[in-house]
């Protein structure tokens, strides 16, 4: 599935903007027809936007199950003679389109795009009815998983182990779409970096008819416009001498233009595609993290898609301001926790120079996480009942989606599978292995890592040997051992030495940090004061400079971020470095001295 683009040949119409919206009238699909009817404009929310907030409605902000989203379009009447198609970035979690009374197609997954040929279903220049139900549930057989719980008074509660808000709705945009009847339909290609500044590109392309290969033609282009290299065909190579490469903080992308052309002399352009690529090499050797062949060391954050009002609503203006905030700091790397992040931000960062860990949504695979820490019963998270093959399923395709969309991207240099999995579990690693398998059989090129969390130490993690980097999530000096710094340094150093000297893989901990509220103030190590999480990094650091595995280090987390209500939580989780719209705490310029070298003007001694 190409990602639609708008060029000489094919056309793209937003339909972002403001849509009428309603709440379903039943839990069960089967006997809900709100997609039969012309819906009220009384209630209307913004795409792209989570519905959460918007409509200051804890009704609507606590609703379980399913929405309608409506509008009216008109095809445009240049679109007579293609093929037109509708496609969403994303429905949180599950998405059925219909076209007048018509069904469409349905998806489930809430952060990866699907798609669907309406050709047969509209008229250039007609008005259509457009409606899509969109269902937040989380059930053992999604990813992530939930549980819902139907309590005394009716209302039905959605209960999940990830420490996020269930954000809903139509996060990314929606697009209407056009193609020629014959067109390109896939793109895939790789983009590799060998010695002496090498470049080879590996393509195969596919097309909605059968075609003679001498129709497909495929060009490179520099960044001034200039064709290096061309190639006839659709499966073949091309080789370019001299090379600039794709590199962290210094990024150079090539374009690859891949078109049909008519049967006749002319060769007329019937459809064409471009595709942005930059050369760059991966290895993981012994303990270190290679790119470019020069050893790589991760500075950043895990992240989230959050911020007020929209949610988990793409917003390119928070985007730049987050990224450029990133850079001033120092920070070259970010993980994609604990979803799949809108293409727009790979875009972003594969024009910057920005290197990413892309994670799936496979996050809450650990029933026991809560009482492990707080000293109550630990559920297995392995079971027919919970976590089970129908939910490695969901993982599996979670894991194809993801790698499918992004695997063209250079600023992706690794795959993070799950976050905070039950690794030290009886069944850990019969559910593991075989998702491992398949995410190199798909991607033979980038290591594998996943983030482990405290119960899974060196001598009890069942999985970590399947991975070429072990993620580290580790909170000594806050959950537990909180408020003595002292003993959590001794503890954070014996552990990371246990995983050195048991697997030798390279070691990147990605997450570290405090909940911190902005403007609290002390002279002691009194958690959540501005000066304990600026205590607490610096020690952190201390253990990694101390760590020769340690190849990484993002702290958890950029910005403060909304959660469920919890006791243990005052508005959400306050381990930003930045409140939640984005103004610094102390430990910002403390992390920027550490990764520029650089003392900010406000950052005293």
């Amino acid at each position: 599935m190409l990602r639609p683009q708008a060029n000489a040949i094919r056309e793209l119409l937003s339909l972002d903007g403001v849509w009428n919206f309603q709440l379903a009238a039943s839990t069960d699909f089967e006997s809900e027809t709100t997609w039969k009817n012309v819906i009220s404009s009384k209630l209307q929310v913004p795409v792209p936007a989570s519905y959460n907030d918007v409509l200051a409605d804890d009704g609507i902000k606590d609703h379980v199950g399913w929405v309608t989203y409506q509008r009216f379009v008109t095809v445009p009447r240049g679109w007579a003679g293609t093929r037109i198609f509708i496609r969403l970035d994303a429905a949180t979690h599950q998405g059925r389109v219909y076209v007048n009374d018509a069904f469409v197609t349905e998806h489930v997954g809430g952060y990866t795009p699907f798609e669907a040929n309406i050709t047969h279903l509209v008229s250039a220049g007609e008005k259509v009815r457009l409606t899509i139900l969109v269902n937040n549930e989380l059930t053992w057989d999604t990813i992530p998983p939930g549980k819902i719980e139907v309590l005394e008074n009716g209302k039905r509660k959605q209960n999940y182990q990830h420490d996020f808000f269930n954000y809903a709705g139509l996060a990314r945009s929606v697009w209407l779409y056009s193609t020629p009847e014959l067109a390109i339909s896939d793109v895939a290609v790789t983009a590799d970096l060998v010695e002496n500044k090498t470049g080879i590109v590996n393509f195969e392309l596919e097309s909605s008819q059968p075609l003679p290969e001498k129709r497909f033609r495929v060009s490179l282009l520099d960044e001034d416009e200039v064709a290096v290299a061309q190639a006839t065909g659709g499966k073949g190579q091309l080789t370019v001498q001299s090379v600039t490469p794709w590199a962290p903080g210094a990024a150079y992308l090539y374009r690859l233009r891949v078109e049909i052309v008519s049967e006749d002399a002319a060769a007329d352009i019937i459809d064409v595609y471009e595709l942005s690529i930059g050369f760059r090499s991966i290895k993981v050797k012994g303990n270190k993290f290679y790119i470019n062949e020069k050893p790589f060391y991760f500075t950043g954050f895990g992240k989230h898609e959050d911020s007020p009002v929209r949610g988990k609503g793409h917003d390119a203006a928070f985007m730049i301001h987050d990224y450029r905030l990133m850079k001033w700091m120092g920070a070259n790397s970010f993980r994609t926790s604990h979803y799949p992040y809108a293409e727009e931000v790979l875009d972003y960062a594969d024009r910057h120079g920005v290197v990413v860990i892309d994670e799936t949504a496979a996050v809450g695979l650990h029933l026991g996480i809560n009482g492990g820490i707080f000293g109550g019963k630990q559920p297995p998270t392995f079971s027919p009942d919970t976590i089970n093959e129908r939910t490695r399923e969901a993982h599996a395709q979670n894991i194809r989606e993801l790698i499918t969309r992004d695997k063209h991207h250079p600023s992706v240099v690794m795959w993070s599978l799950t976050n905070e999995p039950a690794a030290s579990e009886e069944g850990a690693r019969e559910y593991f292995e075989p998702l491992v398998a398949l995410a190199r059989q798909l991607d033979p090129h980038r290591p594998m890592c996943y983030s482990n969390m405290i119960h899974s130490s060196p001598d009890a993690d069942r999985i970590a040997d399947l991975f070429d980097v072990v993620g580290i999530n580790r909170y000594y000096g806050w959950y537990t051992q909180t408020g003595d710094l002292e003993a959590a340094e001794i503890m954070l150093e014996k552990e990371l030495r246990g995983w050195a000297a048991k697997y030798g893989q390279p070691l990147i901990i990605t997450e570290y940090g405090t909940d911190t509220v902005a403007g609290l103030h002390a002279v002691g190590d009194v958690p959540w004061s501005e000066e304990y999480q600026c205590r607490f990094l610096d020690m952190y650091h201390r253990v990694f400079d101390r760590v020769d595995s340690v190849i990484g280090e993002h702290v958890w987390n950029f910005a403060d971020f909304q959660c469920p209500p919890r006791i243990v939580r005052v508005d959400g989780n306050k381990k930003g470095v930045f409140t939640r719209d984005r103004k610094p705490k102390g430990a910002v310029h403390l992390l920027r001295t550490r990764w520029t070298g650089e003392k900010s003007q406000t950052h005293g001694d």
